[in-house]
């Protein structure tokens, strides 16, 4: 046999050396310059419209999501990875000083911007998703968040910052700096993944969507004499899209991602009050659920939903 390559060979090589170069380790395969051969061979759509490279082209449109251990945190990673928290609530110190806890709203918002850049040092993600709540005032705005919220969103120098408003963000586009993409309030999606504060519904031409990632909730585990009491929470569901898309069939996950701020429930139960989602209300039945703290320790499922949500 003659082992050397004949020039539509060598040419055919040549041409996946250069198309391949970001995967440069594949170009010493003899498999993969098979595979490429075919490629070349073969209708490009018809090749990608079957067999196990459909799937790929599937999979590569759908967002991996991961909890930050030990932080109410989550990365949702695509072609960028985004660093996702919510409900900060600066500005709820009056709440605080009602139960005798004082706490300056500078000193907690400084607080907040040094575990952020941590975690941007750490994660190196490309933007920092924000769903909502950023203020605590629902309409208004306080003097004590005039003067704190523009001092958060410093954090905005340092990385791109998207805000996707809650329903406490009412008159914040005031306190946004140029640097601040202002998102709509029904959400973004990033792929197959829609991100939301979790107080409006989604539209039913969202249908195609496999996981809603929310804050809102404020997920907090309550049970006196546990070590957990008022610790904040991961909750994850598993439900039937039907019960927001109902034309639409399918497996659907929530994610609800606790509270950034860790003051918000320095409280006893009998002052926590629970925000009630649309869409939380709207999905009667789970499949499943796990309750996760933030050093990723599972808990409990369904049968605790009660009371944490």
């Amino acid at each position: 046999m003659n082992k050397n390559p004949s020039r539509g060979q060598a040419s055919a090589h040549f041409l996946f050396q250069q198309l391949s170069k970001p995967y440069g380790y594949l170009v010493q395969s003899s498999g993969a310059l098979h595979l490429f051969l075919i490629l070349l061979h073969q209708d490009f759509e018809d090749f990608f419209s079957q067999g196990f490279n459909s799937k790929l082209a599937r999979i590569s449109l759908m967002a991996q999501t991961r909890i930050v251990q030990s932080h109410p945190a989550l990365i949702l990673e695509e072609k960028k990875r985004h660093l996702i928290v919510t409900d900060l609530h600066i500005g709820f110190e009056s709440t605080l000083a009602a139960n005798d806890i004082y706490v300056e709203p500078k000193t907690i918002v400084q607080e907040t911007l040094d575990e952020l850049t941590s975690l941007i040092e750490s994660e190196k993600p490309d933007s920092l998703i924000l769903l909502g709540d950023i203020k605590s005032s629902i309409d208004s705005i306080s003097n004590a968040e005039w003067q704190a919220v523009p001092l958060f969103f410093e954090i905005a120098k340092k990385i791109d910052t998207m805000l996707v408003p809650g329903n406490h963000d009412g008159n914040i586009q005031k306190l946004l700096p140029n640097e601040v993409r202002l998102a709509s309030s029904s959400g973004v999606v990033i792929e197959d993944t829609l991100l939301t504060h979790g107080h409006t519904m989604p539209s039913e031409n969202l249908s195609h969507i496999k996981k809603i990632v929310m804050g809102h909730v404020h997920p907090v585990f309550f049970r006196e004499g546990s070590v957990l009491d008022g610790q904040r929470v991961w909750v994850s569901l598993r439900t039937e899209k039907s019960s927001l898309f109902p034309s639409t069939k399918g497996e659907l996950e929530i994610i609800i991602v606790p509270t950034f701020n860790k003051y918000f429930y320095a409280t006893h139960k009998r002052y926590y009050k629970k925000s009630i989602s649309p869409i939380l209300e709207h999905v009667k039945n789970f499949k499943s659920a796990k309750i996760v703290t933030l050093d990723g320790s599972i808990i409990g499922n369904e049968s605790l939903l009660e009371s944490v949500i």
